[in-house]
C-alpha cells in the first residue's frame, strides 16, 4: 500500500509512515470504510439491474390500465408477447396460408357467436415479409452486381412496401371476426392509400407548411392524420365495421398505403439528388421506422372512430364525440412529435424508438379491448 499523505510505499504492518510520520492505521480504517461503501454501491447497482425488467413491466401495465379507461375497459392488459408470436417460428403447411387468404368472404366469415375471443397467434405476416425481403435482395443483385438500372424502380417499390404491407397482414391476422377479405384489404391499401395522399394534399393547400419547425410539425400531424381519417371513415362506412378490431385493420390498410407511397416518393427524390446509395439508406431507415409510424397511427385512428360509432351508422356528430377525440389525439400527437426538430433526441434514434414503443402500447391495449368486445357480442350483451 501507499501512504495517502505523501505517496511513499509502506508495508502492510507499518503503523507510521517513515517519510512523513502519518498514522497509517487511520488510513487503513478509511480505506476499509471506502471498500464497504463500494461494496454497498455495487450491491445497489446489481439490485437495480435485477429490478429493471420488473420496473419496465410495471410501467407498461400501468400505461395499459390508463389507456383501457379511454376505451371503456378496466384493469391492466397483460400480454404474453412470446405466446402471441409463438407461431412465427413454427412450421406451417401451404394449406394453412391458403385457408387464411380465403377468409373474410360471405362463405367463410364466422357467425358472431363463433368468433374466437382468445389472442390470435399471427404468423403469415412474417412469411410475407420474408418473400418481400427476398425479392428486394434479388433486385439489389440485379441493380448493383449486374449494374442493371432497370431493376432500380422495382427495388424502390418493394423496399417501400415490404414493412408496411407485412404489418398490414399482421393486423389482418389479428382481426378475429374474419369479416374483411384480402380483396378488400388490397383495395384499401392501394386505392385508399392513394386517396389519403390526395386528401392530405388538398388540406395542405388550405394549411400550408413552409418550415418543419415545432408549429409546422403540429400542422403536419393534424393535416395528415385528418386526411387519412377521411378515407378510413369512408371504408368503415362502406364495410359497416362495428368491431374495434375492424377499425384497427381498416386504419392499418390506409396507413400502409400512405406510408409505402410516401416512402417511394421520398426515396425517388432523394436518389435523384444524392445517388443510389443514399436512396437505399433512406429506404432502409424508413422501412424499420414504419413499424411505429403511419400504419399504427392510422390503426389507432380507425379503432377510435369505430369505438365511438359503435353499431350505429356513420354520422357527423361522432367526429365530436369525446371518446373519439381523446383517442384520435394520440396519433396526431405522436405524428407531430415525430416530425419536431428535437435533434438532441435523434442520437441512436432514441426519439423514434420511444414513440414506436408508445404507439404499440396503445395498439396492444386496443387489441385487448377489441377481444373483450367480441366476448360481449358473443354472449349477447
Amino acid at each position: 500500500m501507499f501512504c495517502s499523505n505523501c505517496g511513499e510505499k509502506v508495508e502492510l504492518d507499518q503503523k507510521f509512515c517513515t517519510v512523513c510520520g502519518a498514522d497509517l492505521s487511520k488510513q487503513r480504517g478509511k480505506a476499509d470504510f471506502n471498500e464497504v461503501e463500494m461494496s454497498e454501491d455495487s450491491a445497489t447497482v446489481e439490485q437495480t439491474a435485477r429490478n429493471f425488467p420488473e420496473q419496465v413491466k410495471g410501467t407498461f401495465l400501468h400505461a395499459t390500465e390508463k389507456i383501457n379507461t379511454m376505451v371503456g375497459e378496466q384493469g391492466k392488459v397483460e400480454v404474453n408477447l412470446r405466446d402471441v408470436f409463438s407461431d412465427v417460428f413454427k412450421k406451417h403447411e401451404k394449406e394453412e396460408g391458403e385457408a387464411l387468404f380465403i377468409s373474410g368472404t360471405k362463405a367463410t366469415t364466422p357467425v358472431e357467436s363463433d368468433i374466437p375471443s382468445t389472442w390470435p397467434k399471427p404468423w403469415l405476416f412474417s412469411r410475407v415479409f420474408l418473400i418481400l425481403a427476398s425479392t428486394y435482395i434479388l433486385l439489389y443483385i440485379c441493380t448493383f452486381m449486374f449494374e442493371n438500372s432497370n431493376a432500380l424502380p422495382g427495388l424502390n417499390i418493394i423496399g417501400s412496401f415490404a414493412v408496411p404491407f407485412s404489418l398490414l397482414i399482421f393486423f389482418w391476422e389479428m382481426n378475429a371476426p374474419r369479416n374483411i377479405s384480402i380483396y378488400e384489404i388490397t383495395k384499401m391499401l392501394f386505392v385508399g392509400g392513394a386517396a389519403s395522399l390526395v386528401m392530405t394534399l388538398i388540406l395542405f393547400t388550405f394549411f400550408p407548411v413552409y418550415d418543419l419547425d415545432f408549429a409546422g410539425a403540429i400542422i403536419v400531424g393534424i393535416v395528415e392524420e385528418v386526411g387519412k381519417l377521411a378515407v378510413i371513415v369512408y371504408f368503415i362506412h362502406k364495410l359497416r365495421a362495428k368491431f374495434i378490431l375492424n377499425g384497427l385493420l381498416i386504419g392499418a390498410a390506409i396507413g400502409a398505403g400512405f406510408a409505402a407511397f410516401e416512402s417511394a416518393g421520398y426515396a425517388f427524390n432523394y436518389g435523384s439528388h444524392f445517388g443510389e446509395v443514399a436512396m437505399l439508406n433512406l429506404i432502409f431507415t424508413r422501412a424499420w421506422m414504419s413499424v411505429g409510424a403511419h400504419v399504427v397511427w392510422s390503426a389507432i385512428a380507425g379503432a377510435a372512430f369505430v369505438y365511438a360509432k359503435g353499431e350505429k351508422s356513420v354520422a357527423a356528430d361522432q367526429f365530436l364525440d369525446a371518446k373519439f377525440l381523446k383517442l384520435f389525439a394520440v396519433p396526431v400527437i405522436l405524428h407531430a412529435v415525430w416530425d419536431m426538430p428535437l435533434y438532441f433526441l435523434h442520437d441512436f434514434y432514441l426519439l423514434f424508438i420511444v414513440l414506436i414503443v408508445i404507439a404499440w402500447v396503445f395498439i396492444f391495449t386496443l387489441l385487448s379491448a377489441g377481444l373483450k368486445q367480441i366476448v360481449r357480442v358473443s354472449v349477447g350483451e
